[in-house]
């Protein structure tokens, strides 16, 4: 049942700006040189319509391409198919919308993908695979894993919270984007894996968050952006998502963006 392979696939996928900054008006080429934090304080919170004006503007953007990044040890086949995927976990909230388009159509929305995460929890933990990061519980939920079907937009969205760490890596998200797949009740059948990668938070935010309660009684040494070995390698800063406060404090959670361009053929 545990797809444990930590190979780096030799497929090449497309990677433009998060969708916020691109409604702010900066153009794909700044925001990859800004810093996350002006990007989320240049950014307004996302809504459907700034959202299909960022997927017309990246479609109409040079893609720029990366190299896919290693899936890690802690995938599990047949994601199900949900909304929200916190399944009781505690922590920050985190609302992503992740934009997918097609490199090999001009970059267009993609409709009819599947995009899949899973994360750790606030203690550094993989469901299904709890106790392998120093912490002891049950474990016997499908939490912090889950995808959504791409709308007419190219656009999937997940509710979750904001990931704890552990030894040897930065606080990170995994993603594979499906094509194909048949849905049963709550999860799917079927399809191709057309991009594997990771996602990656903003520093500073992410020590303001890793300071609060529950993710402060996490007490394992946490590894920077800088040190992370897949961050820096492999394309993978392509993953830097794009943030936006949902409140006035670091605890009412963050709005998380990115487009993220693949080829279908």
């Amino acid at each position: 049942m545990h797809h444990a392979s930590d190979t780096v696939h030799r497929r090449r996928v497309i990677a433009v700006g998060g969708a916020v900054a691109a409604v702010a008006g900066l153009g794909l080429a700044a925001t990859a040189s800004a810093t996350p934090e002006s990007r989320a304080a240049a950014a307004a919170r996302p809504t459907r319509s700034a959202s299909a004006t960022a997927t017309a503007a990246a479609s109409s953007s040079v893609c720029s391409l990366t190299a896919e990044v290693t899936e890690g040890p802690y995938a599990l086949e047949g994601a199900l198919v949900r909304t929200d995927i916190t399944e009781g976990k505690s922590g920050v909230p985190v609302e992503y919308t992740f934009t997918v388009v097609d490199e090999a159509n001009s970059c267009a929305p993609l409709e009819g993908a599947l995009v899949e995460i899973w994360h750790a929890d606030t203690l550094g933990e993989y469901s299904g695979f709890v106790g392998r990061n120093g912490h002891s519980e049950d474990d016997d939920g499908t939490f912090l894993r889950g995808g959504q079907i791409t709308d007419s937009n190219g656009q999937a969205s997940i509710t979750s919270i904001w990931p704890g760490h552990y030894i040897s890596r930065a606080v990170h998200v995994h993603l594979r984007v499906h094509t194909d797949v048949t849905l049963t009740d709550d999860s799917y059948t079927g399809g191709e894996i057309i991009h594997t990668g990771q996602l990656f938070f903003g520093a500073t935010i992410n020590t303001q968050v890793q300071q609060l309660s529950p993710y402060s009684s996490n007490t394992t040494k946490e590894t920077s952006l800088d040190d992370d070995t897949v961050y820096d390698g492999g394309g993978a800063s392509s993953g830097l998502l794009t943030l936006t406060a949902l409140g006035s404090s670091v605890s009412d959670g963050y709005a998380a963006t990115l487009t993220i361009g693949v080829s279908a053929d």
